[in-house]
Parts: C-alpha cells; sequence; structure tokens
C-alpha cells in the first residue's frame, strides 16, 4: 500500500514529480524517511525508462518529470539526463538503481531523515 504522505493525491503526485526530477537532476536528495522510500519507486520506473530509450518510453517519462528546471553545469534538463546519462549507466543493471540512507531525527520537528542517492 501506497503511503499518503499527509497530502491529498493530486499534491501528492505533484510532490513525487518535483523530487524525482530534481533526484534525476541532482543525483541526491535529502529529505524525509516517508518521502524517500515512496520517491525510490517512482524514479526506479523512470531510470527503466531511461533505459529502454525508444520514442514511446521517452514521453512516458516526459508526461511525468517536470521540464521546466535544468542542471547548473550543461543546462540539461531531467528528461535529456534521464535519456543520455542516467539510463545508459545502468544498461546492464537489472533494478535498485537508488540507495536510501538513514540520518537520523531532524532537530525541528523529529521527522526521520534520509538521504536517497542514486547508485
Amino acid at each position: 500500500m501506497a503511503r499518503k504522505l499527509g497530502r491529498t493525491t493530486d499534491q501528492r503526485m505533484a510532490l513525487l514529480r518535483n523530487l524525482a526530477t530534481d533526484l534525476i537532476i541532482h543525483e541526491r536528495l535529502e529529505t524525509t524517511e516517508a518521502k524517500a522510500k515512496e520517491l525510490r519507486s517512482v524514479v526506479e520506473k523512470m531510470i527503466t525508462l531511461g533505459k529502454r530509450g525508444d520514442l514511446h518510453a521517452r514521453r512516458q517519462a516526459e508526461s511525468f518529470l517536470y521540464s521546466a528546471q535544468a542542471d547548473e553545469e550543461g543546462e540539461k534538463t531531467a528528461l535529456q539526463k534521464l535519456f543520455s546519462d542516467i539510463g545508459p549507466r545502468y544498461e546492464d543493471r537489472q533494478g535498485g538503481y537508488t540507495r536510501v540512507l538513514k540520518l537520523g531525527e531532524r532537530k525541528g520537528d523529529g521527522a526521520k531523515m534520509a538521504i536517497i542517492e542514486l547508485v
């Protein structure tokens, strides 16, 4: 059963789209443990689309990821980076593209924090 993260469906989907786009661009994020665990399945599916690399996979990924954000160095969008860098990097790997590292509790509200990164 999926985590609701205390949000309505549209808010939750927007959150996951934003986090997935940021993770693809930066390859490492610090967030709460629940969000990181939920984000893991979304990003694994996006990387699988990046590995396929055909037009239909590109359009499926484009319909989910936000296109306005770009990385700093080459100004690639998340979609371009997914299909040109990340997809080919994991060509020989059958799943397990992300790692969740637990950090402990956040000082302000005691939320369990974690780092999610691409392996």
